[in-house]
């Protein structure tokens, strides 16, 4: 069943394996229906989309935007019909955790090494030094004996928000940890604590103002088999609110740059927030040191989103019903050499400001309109709204006319981070306007 025969035929989209009665005889209906755990920006956008209605409770359904708390306790039960979307894979969290992520690269990193030798493999020297703690405590010790002075960070390995983070130069800083773990370990169940992942702190950021930032840059795999990749021209940079410094590392507001980290500094104004537009960056970087720095600077981050893909492709679970937006967290060094600090499988859609706002309003209904319940798109578009289709089983490119060689066609990587993104006009040139939305 295509996903255009949701609105002619009849279907029980989702319903748990558990239930054994028969569902109730339903009449053709004209909509799409779906269920939506988050209270923010994309429950807007499926509210305002037409012919889209909300169920509650146990009601079935089309589409489900759902958090990985959900996905965890009913995916393995659930009989999902052809057409039935969900946002994400059933286990995402191999590129999203950070151990895994990390585990995940280092196996890539060495089969490119052994397959296709060092060159290529270093292709993949886009992460920092890390250990998986306790496990790699010993091998972490020995590199940290080997840089003396070095700053690393300590990181737990699924939570978010800068939460649990903290910064040491001290192989005592780690043993105190280590002591206050096994204490916790008495009191509580090892399986309920949580494990961590420490890392080579990146002690030459890139600053503006004097201020460290890290870029979000949004990613949307809608296929892991073929490997189907799109992403999206708008993202931001998160400004720390305090001027850069390695002379003290406890403070938060100095290190990281999480909004919900920033936005309880002693100074932070919510007028002005703490982020930049990507555009803005890259307007900024082209101006200082011109085009064709700025252009390897955003090559070299498409190659960290395609190879870390890649890393997780054998080991995702490839499911035709599921898609992944995925917030992607990159920092620049001084030397503009672009660093994956994490992956989010749940990239938060709570504005902090009115523009923020906007931008995410239109991430996520250009993120509806490729998964395209409606049957709209023909399925050949390179580019939908604001999204780019960077990646279909190979590179996607896009035809240049080249005036300076005689008209002749180049071949440019089809990605669009930071440019300009008149999502609306494509819109209008490339879908069929929504049915009519009739009586349910």
């Amino acid at each position: 069943m295509t996903s255009a025969s949701v609105l002619k035929n009849k279907t029980s989209g989702y319903k748990s394996s558990i239930d054994h009665g028969k569902s109730e005889e339903r009449e053709g209906r004209n909509c799409i229906r779906y269920k939506c755990v988050p209270l923010n920006t994309i429950k807007d956008v499926m509210h305002q989309r037409p012919n889209w209605i909300e169920v509650k409770d146990d009601g079935e359904w089309d589409f489900n935007w759902c958090d990985v708390g959900w996905l965890r306790e009913n995916f393995d039960h659930a009989y999902m019909e052809e057409h039935v979307r969900i946002n994400h894979f059933r286990n995402h969290y191999e590129l999203t955790r950070k151990n895994l992520m990390v585990k995940n690269l280092k196996r890539f990193h060495k089969n490119l090494e052994k397959d296709m030798g060092r060159t290529e493999a270093s292709k993949c020297d886009f992460f920092p030094s890390t250990y998986a703690m306790p496990s790699e405590y010993h091998l972490f010790v020995e590199e940290f004996n080997r840089n003396p002075g070095s700053t690393w960070i300590m990181k737990p390995v699924a939570k978010s928000q800068g939460k649990g983070i903290f910064l040491f130069r001290k192989l005592k800083d780690i043993i105190d940890w280590k002591k206050d773990r096994s204490r916790s370990e008495e009191q509580k169940d090892a399986a309920h604590l949580d494990s961590y992942v420490v890392q080579r702190y990146i002690e030459n950021p890139y600053l503006i103002n004097g201020r460290k930032f890290d870029l979000r840059v949004y990613v949307l795999v809608t296929s892991y088999v073929p490997l189907k990749v799109w992403l999206y021209r708008d993202g931001f940079a998160r400004f720390s609110s305090s001027r850069f410094s390695l002379s003290t590392i406890d403070d938060k507001y100095m290190h990281l740059t999480n909004v919900s980290v920033q936005k309880t500094a002693p100074d932070y104004d919510p007028e002005k927030g703490c982020k930049w537009q990507m555009q803005q960056l890259r307007r900024y970087l082209t101006a200082k040191y011109g085009r064709e720095v700025v252009e390897t600077l955003f090559g070299d981050m498409d190659n960290i989103i395609i190879r870390s893909l890649q890393s997780v492709q054998k080991v995702i679970i490839n499911d035709k019903h599921c898609f992944e937006l995925y917030g992607y967290d990159i920092l620049l060094d001084h030397n503009l050499k672009p660093w994956l600090i994490e992956v989010n499988a749940s990239p938060s859609h709570a504005p902090s400001s009115q523009e923020d706002y906007e931008m995410k309003y239109g991430l996520l209904e250009d993120t509806l309109n490729v998964v395209d319940m409606e049957g709209r798109l023909t399925g050949q578009e390179k580019r939908v709204g604001g999204f780019d289709l960077m990646w279909n089983d190979g590179p996607v490119y896009t035809e240049d006319l080249n005036l300076q060689t005689f008209g002749s066609l180049s071949f440019t990587a089809n990605t669009h981070l930071g440019c300009v993104n008149d999502r609306e006009k494509n819109l209008r040139q490339l879908l069929k306007p929504f049915p009519l939305q009739k009586k349910i």
